[in-house]
């Protein structure tokens, strides 16, 4: 099926003053017809409103690269298991949609409008169906997973052991997304900070975000006993197991956690030389250090390079202790470099470590959004044009 993206490009334009009314209006006209599918979905709508838009723009900007597109719409759809999604759902969510465009638009709406983007809905919710189908039988949407330890680690960081209901089939250096029933429905991702375990635990460095729902919930209220759900392992910024050569790892904050499995499978394989640049933002934030240096006891593998600045610096005087950190190191070529933090730890040292002589293709991460604004959007271009802090949409669509 041809799709024009012109039209829908057009039609974007027309209706991005209108956002905020657009994405009320669809959620409006899809409880008011399916009001069983609220269940689906947070209780704060804000924030969902801003994934419907975002994730709008992002298929409409992907049209013209049906790969890139189709690998997008095959994660959401399979992601999108873990929010109770089914293939009956889609006609009526495409319903409400055009709907809600069709209202917003006015007097612009025209026929080609109405074939464009029921041409455009069918592309979609054909792909998601598809991939969601073609998982594998056994492959669970989630899973439950015990609370079976907590320990506060910092002032806002707490790490949760996890005993999931059955096998969590995961590689050291992966992520998952987890939700809990104090906020239902709304999941965020979190690195695993250990590599995979013969009870099948598993830990999680968690830290709280101002302003966030769930990471509150879990630094400040979860306990020991309560079951949260986790949804399929997610991410390639795992170990290559055929290289010998040096590793290069940078950590940030709770990116730590992740480094962490890394250097415990590193440890189980062999060892081969590996040096870890480890940033915090003041003393307080430098967490999980006995750990730490009992790693580094058994490891005569390992160096670990600490990169605190005093009490009261700000992020600044942070980022550049860590890049003199790494300057220190000299050359980096014929390095696996492995990079995990806050978003913005990619941007701040990939370039620095490529004029060390890093190879690009050697240097890994997560996906993390271009920008990791948490204000809601407040003008028309903000809406349209400003990369949002969806977690699971930018996550999905890089992994």
């Amino acid at each position: 099926m041809s799709v024009d993206p012109a039209v829908l490009r057009a039609g974007l334009a027309v209706v991005e003053r209108r956002a905020r009314q657009l994405t009320t209006y669809f959620y409006a006209h899809l409880f008011a017809h399916h009001p069983e599918l609220r269940r689906l979905f947070p209780a704060d709508l804000d924030e969902q409103r801003d994934r419907l838009f975002a994730a709008l723009t992002r298929v409409v900007g992907r049209l013209e690269e049906p790969e890139r597109l189709a690998g997008y719409l095959s994660s959401l759809g399979r992601d999108h298991r873990k929010f109770g999604v089914r293939p009956e759902h889609y006609p009526a969510v495409g319903a409400s949609l055009l709907a809600a465009l069709r209202h917003s638009s006015g007097h612009a709406w025209t026929a080609a409008d109405e074939k464009a983007w029921g041409q455009a809905w069918t592309v979609i919710s054909e792909a998601m169906t598809a991939a969601a189908a073609a998982v594998p039988a056994d492959t669970p949407p989630w899973w439950q997973a015990e609370v079976v330890q907590r320990r506060r680690a910092a002032p806002d960081v707490a790490v949760l052991t996890l005993a999931p209901d059955r096998g969590y089939p995961y590689t050291a250096g992966q992520y998952l997304t987890l939700c809990s029933p104090r906020v239902p429905q709304v999941w965020r991702p979190y690195s695993i900070a250990c590599a995979p375990r013969p009870d099948g635990t598993l830990d999680l460095h968690v830290r709280r975000v101002p302003g966030g729902l769930l990471s509150t919930a879990l630094v400040h209220d979860t306990v020991v006993g309560e079951q949260l759900r986790i949804g399929p392992p997610l991410g390639d910024a795992v170990l290559d197991r055929t290289s010998r050569r040096p590793l290069l790892a940078v950590a940030g904050g709770t990116g730590w956690g992740q480094i962490k499995a890394l250097l415990e499978q590193l440890g189980r394989d062999g060892g081969r030389p590996a040096t870890v640049v480890l940033g915090a933002r003041d003393e307080a934030d430098r967490y999980d250090l006995a750990d730490l240096r009992e790693l580094v006891g058994r490891s005569p593998w390992l160096e670990v390079l600490l990169a605190v600045p005093a009490d009261g610096s700000g992020r600044a005087e942070a980022v550049d202790l860590l890049l003199d950190g790494l300057e220190g190191l000299g050359d980096c070529s014929g390095r696996d470099v492995l990079l995990s933090g806050p978003p913005n730890l990619a941007v701040d040292v990939t370039d620095l470590l490529l004029a060390l002589g890093a190879e690009p293709d050697l240097i890994r991460h997560d996906p993390v959004p271009h920008t990791f604004d948490r204000r809601r959007p407040l003008t028309a271009p903000e809406w349209f044009l400003a990369d949002r802090d969806i977690a699971w949409i930018n996550r999905t669509e890089l992994a």
